[in-house]
């Protein structure tokens, strides 16, 4: 395969990770980059990363990332031959990618039509039943009068999902497991998808009981080369959103996926399929995997996001060969040159907070430090001193890992995960953590509903071991200039005061040596001998005690101090210095937790309510928020509007609680 193709001149219509990784590939195969910036993105990594940047407008996406006529007027004045739309925003946009054709420019993706083909839901299914594909059994007809959709989920029988059938990513997408749930449920995957994607049509499906979410990677170019990259298993969701992903599939016996990957190559011929491409598949868990147990869903005509994991059992570089495809090569691969290497882990670090469902939580990251190894690749879109922005989906990093089986993968994936120190926005990191270590997922035996079955072990808030605060304690010394109370002829004394997750934490340590310690805490004496070794910027500290030997990795700035012990991550802060998280709700006020969009306002000034009662609903980054009523009462003002953008703490309502004397 030759080194060089008809492009040049690359412009990335994307940010964050993904544009950091179009840019290095495209880079290493001699091509000159364009980043596009928004004003929330004038100091992004992408922009510091490409060769050129050109600013495309305001920090909402609707006014940059989604501005069709600025992107192309960007195209026409950088000189660019070519535009890769990533995936999000414009990816799938049948008339962006006809537009930037039209323009004379290069699209790196499929025709037009074929993402239109795949474009509704609906039409998908009819057209990948004619074609022989196995679809869900479900209802996608015109008729979108709420009692018609209500009669037919009803001889579906429940429980069902209701899909918008225009997008992705989990919007406008609501299981209902009765008839009495059905009509609240439909309206906010309505009003969701309409928010979304312009479009409230809605399809219903018979939702399978478990699960497994698998979906299989095409390459195709114009010159009617269809194969296929084999599989990757998506199971572990939460909202429909992907968690961890991986490749092969675990317990995918051969003949389920020589069905799996034909089905799918079908699908790419059906409609003249071009580019990199994704055909993913609903499968019974219940049992084993079977040849008549799986069925359609969707077709993503894009680059997906976990597709570093078929790269790392594949050897392939999807980018490299989306770009090639392109510019018009051929594909010089048979389907038996494509063969499995090894197992692949991918796991997506968020900024958010998984004790607070989810709630993203944008700001600046103090401190950001990958672990590096043989086997572990991390693709990131911010570096320490960036800002993770409340307009745009709030992921921090995908982190991949490689092993001779899933086993060692998974293993090395919780290594990684363990020694990333993230300090500044909370994160789901010991979220992830936990879950590479649970039973059920080192088994394989996970479906989409697992996450939500396990989410309070997943999310549990309590105290950290005491290894953890012992070595916390240890590494308070890294921030004071002197050992309080330490005498040569005697053992010194360190009090810590420190402020976590799960409030104060008074601890005492008694250092007799460098490596001889007792952690006094709650009536407790635990004795430690002490080992410490430095790992690049991060310390690394062995712990012999009461439950044998731990290493727990701490790293101190300032007045904070991360620290994990591979299971979990934890960040404490030196109480004298502790950072107030979001204002607490006042009496009588109620604030926005999260930078966000006000989607719907059910209540009205002087309304009485009931606690639970829901006022206004929140939309930002993929998901929903509802504000409720926190006590019986009263509305006195609400102070927002709909379609109105708030930023945290910002004042939705005012409130006055029912006094139980005037009940």
């Amino acid at each position: 395969m030759s080194k060089t193709i008809n492009i040049r001149r690359l412009l990335i219509a994307n940010r964050g990770e993904i544009a950091c990784r179009i840019i290095d590939t495209a880079q290493k195969m001699g091509l000159h980059t364009i980043a596009v910036y928004s004003e929330a993105d004038r100091r992004a990594r992408h922009v510091r990363l490409a060769d050129e940047a050109i600013f495309i407008g305001a920090a909402d996406a609707a006014s940059s990332y989604l501005n069709q006529d600025t992107l192309l007027q960007a195209m026409r004045d950088s000189r660019a031959d070519a535009l890769h739309p990533g995936y999000g925003f414009l990816s799938e946009n049948p008339d962006f990618a006809d537009a930037v054709r039209k323009a004379g420019f290069i699209f790196v993706g499929p025709p037009a039509k074929a993402i239109r083909a795949m474009g509704l839901k609906d039409e998908a299914k009819r057209l990948m039943a004619d074609a022989g594909v196995p679809v869900v059994p479900g209802y996608d007809g015109a008729d979108q009068d709420p009692n018609t959709l209500a009669k037919n989920a009803k001889e579906i029988g429940y429980p069902v999902l209701i899909k918008a059938r225009a997008g992705g990513g989990g919007k406008g997408m609501r299981k209902v497991d009765s008839p009495d749930a059905f009509a609240a449920l439909l309206d906010s995957a309505v009003r969701e998808a309409v928010s979304a994607f312009g479009d409230g049509h809605v399809i219903i499906e018979k939702y399978i009981t478990a699960p497994r979410h698998i979906e299989v990677q095409l390459l195709s170019d114009r010159h009617g080369t269809h194969l296929h990259l084999f599989e990757r298993d998506c199971s572990v969701q939460r909202r429909h959103q992907k968690v961890i992903e991986e490749a092969p599939a675990p317990h995918m016996p051969d003949e389920v996926r020589t069905a799996m990957t034909r089905a799918a190559v079908n699908a790419a011929k059906a409609i003249d399929y071009e580019g990199a491409g994704t055909v993913e598949f609903i499968a019974d868990g219940s049992g084993t995997l079977t040849p008549e147990g799986f069925w359609f869903m969707e077709m993503n005509t894009r680059l997906q996001v976990e597709h570093p994991v078929t790269e790392r059992v594949t050897g392939l570089d999807l980018v490299a060969l989306q770009l090639r495809v392109a510019a018009g090569e051929p594909l010089l691969l048979k389907q038996s040159d494509i063969q499995l290497n090894g197992h692949a882990v991918e796991a997506r670090i968020y900024a958010e907070d998984p004790a607070n469902d989810f709630l993203p939580s944008p700001g600046q990251i103090d401190e950001l430090m990958f672990p590096e190894s043989e086997g572990l690749r991390t693709d990131t879109g911010v570096d320490s001193g960036d800002e993770v922005s409340g307009y745009y989906d709030p992921m921090i990093a995908k982190m991949i890992a490689t092993g001779t089986d899933r086993q060692e993968a998974l293993q090395q994936l919780a290594r990684g995960l363990g020694q990333t120190c993230l300090i500044g926005v909370k994160s789901n990191l010991s979220f992830l953590s936990r879950l590479c270590q649970h039973d059920a997922i080192k088994d394989g035996q996970m479906t989409t509903s697992f996450v939500d079955q396990n989410l309070e072990y997943l999310t549990d808030q309590s105290l950290p071991p005491d290894a953890v605060l012992a070595a916390a304690g240890m590494s308070k010394l890294q921030a004071d200039t002197a050992l309080p109370g330490w005498r040569h002829w005697g053992a010194g004394n360190l009090p810590v005061l420190l402020e976590a997750k799960a409030g104060l934490i008074r601890l005492d340590l008694q250092i007799r040596s460098a490596d001889d310690i007792t952690l006094n805490i709650d009536r407790r004496s635990l004795s430690y001998a002490v080992l410490r070794s430095t790992v690049h910027k991060l310390t690394s500290w062995q712990l012999d005690g009461p439950n044998g030997r731990v290493t727990v990795y701490t790293f101190t700035k300032g007045q904070t101090i991360w620290a994990s012990d591979g299971a979990g991550t934890w960040v404490f802060h030196l109480a004298h210095t502790i950072k107030q998280d979001t204002e607490e709700q006042s009496d009588g006020i109620i604030r926005a937790q999260m930078n966000a969009t006000v989607s719907q306002i059910t209540a009205q000034d002087g309304d009485k309510v009931t606690a639970g009662d829901r006022l206004i609903v929140l939309e930002a980054m993929k998901m929903e928020q509802s504000v409720l009523a926190p006590a019986d009462g009263q509305i006195e003002k609400i102070a927002v509007n709909e379609g109105e953008s708030v930023s945290a703490g910002q004042i939705l309502c005012r409130f006055v609680q029912q006094n139980e004397d005037l009940a």
